[in-house]
């Protein structure tokens, strides 16, 4: 007999728990249990006024935007909406069932305040961070370093070329990514020069992806424990290879300083592979690079490479294949490197000439001033350590691509440097906690660990 469902929408009283109506596999069941933000009112608190109405609850609106960043739900107006509607998303944010949603400018107000004053997002996710090691998922053995370009909130209609003169002190762009911009350049000096600036987002960098247009961007930079994948460190930078590695040492530094944590090696791409990183990394860190070495000596044209000389370090130069020495004054050029020159007088007569240096008088050979943090970081390639890191190291790279895939933050709503560091704080904590939630949460009734 076909059934036909009653009518029971006009009861009065219902009997309702909100907790029974959330399912134990829940992913937010996960996230809960991980996430601690009892001491978050304490941290906030020098940011109140002691006096006059009460505001909204500040974890409400963490929880709340953590829960945006762990479904990708972009968009704050949305998210109210979900959040009103989802009872899974009402648990999880403490609203009963009465209880009114927050309006979605409340988040502009609070992210662009006290939020960004206090650093709270930084405060959160060190807290998660925190939770992480605890857990056993931070061994700190290595860290793998990368970064991914994501794309600003400024179109490409908003750029003007560099060289224009542009009056930022203008009230008419006084927004606040043009003020921010300022500020910064109050603190660091006259910009650098650029192809293109964004007139609504001065701090974007114009890059251009492989195969698609240029467009204006940030940098992601992320530090990543390479055993269980688990973010350690966050920064914005511009997208920009010199800033990129600044971002490296300055995230390192951070999470020693702040968590006593420094990893034995560091994993990264040729990116990193530079000189003065290596330099940093050996000499004043004591970190073994995994990292491919950023060299040009090798010549491609059929005449002798730097490989085809014998360096003597106790003399302090080098010996070609003929036998001839290249000396060196040992002062060090701009770009820091020493060069050692032979005399004119070896190499006018000598018969590997036309295959050593067909095109000038004597040969002559750049030596980088941290050559010898080179040579550690070559040496580390030939290892089977090395090799099992390089597999590791795509661990940052699928980090990347949940974050624009899954989290959909492929471009950023917030403008600024700081907006940008905000957003990506606020998605590597979901990260995080997404990971704590899928590894250690056992599944019912079975107790069964999730598997990676």
């Amino acid at each position: 007999m076909m059934g036909q469902q009653g009518g029971g929408q006009d009861r009065l009283f219902y009997s309702f728990n909100l907790d029974s109506h959330v399912p134990r596999d829940h992913l937010l069941r996960g996230v809960d249990r991980f996430l601690d933000l009892s001491e978050l009112r304490r941290h906030l608190a020098p940011f109140y006024s002691h006096t006059g109405r009460p505001s909204v609850d500040p974890e409400l609106m963490i929880r709340m935007l953590i829960v945006g960043y762990c479904f990708g739900i972009r968009s704050e107006r949305r998210l109210c909406e979900e959040v009103h509607l989802n009872l899974a998303y009402r648990w999880f944010c403490r609203l009963g069932l009465e209880d009114v949603v927050p309006d979605h400018c409340t988040f502009s107000k609070n992210r662009h305040g006290r939020f960004r004053e206090s650093e709270t997002f930084r405060y959160v996710f060190e807290t998660v961070l925190q939770r992480c090691m605890a857990e056993g998922l931070v061994g700190g053995e290595g860290f793998a370093v990368d970064a991914s370009v994501v794309k600003a909130d400024a179109s490409r209609a908003s750029g003007v070329p560099g060289e224009q003169a542009i009056d930022w002190r203008d009230p008419k762009r006084a927004t606040r990514a043009v003020r921010e911009y300022v500020e910064a350049l109050d603190e660091d000096g006259e910009a650098s020069a650029r192809k293109s600036v964004s007139l609504t987002d001065p701090a974007a960098s114009w890059t251009c992806a492989p195969g698609g247009p240029a467009f204006f961007a940030y940098s992601n930079n992320y530090l990543v424990d390479a055993e269980a994948g688990i973010v350690v460190d966050v920064e914005a930078t511009a997208a920009n290879r010199t800033h990129e590695l600044d971002a490296a040492k300055k995230m390192i530094e951070r999470v020693e300083e702040r968590f006593e944590v420094k990893p034995k090696h560091l994993i990264g791409d040729m990116a990193y592979g530079a000189a003065p990183m290596l330099g940093w990394l050996v000499q004043d860190k004591s970190i073994e690079p995994h990292i491919p070495v950023w060299d040009k000596a090798e010549r491609q044209d059929g005449t002798l490479s730097r490989r085809d000389f014998i360096f003597d370090a106790q003399n302090d130069r080098y010996t070609c294949p003929g036998g001839k020495h290249l000396q060196t004054t040992g002062r060090a050029t701009a770009d820091n490197t020493v060069l050692y020159r032979a005399s004119l007088y070896d190499c006018q007569d000598c018969p590997l000439k036309p295959k050593c240096c067909p095109n000038t008088p004597a040969r002559k050979i750049p030596r980088s001033v941290q050559e010898k943090s080179r040579e550690i970081a070559r040496s580390l390639a030939n290892t089977e350590i090395y090799r099992a890191s390089r597999k590791k190291r795509k661990k940052v790279e699928m980090l990347f691509a949940h974050l624009k895939r899954i989290l959909k933050l492929d471009r950023l709503r917030l403008r600024g440097r700081s907006g940008a560091q905000d957003e990506f704080l606020l998605a590597a904590t979901a990260q995080n906690l997404r990971r704590m939630a899928k590894w250690l949460v056992p599944r019912a009734p079975n107790l069964d660990l999730i598997p990676t």
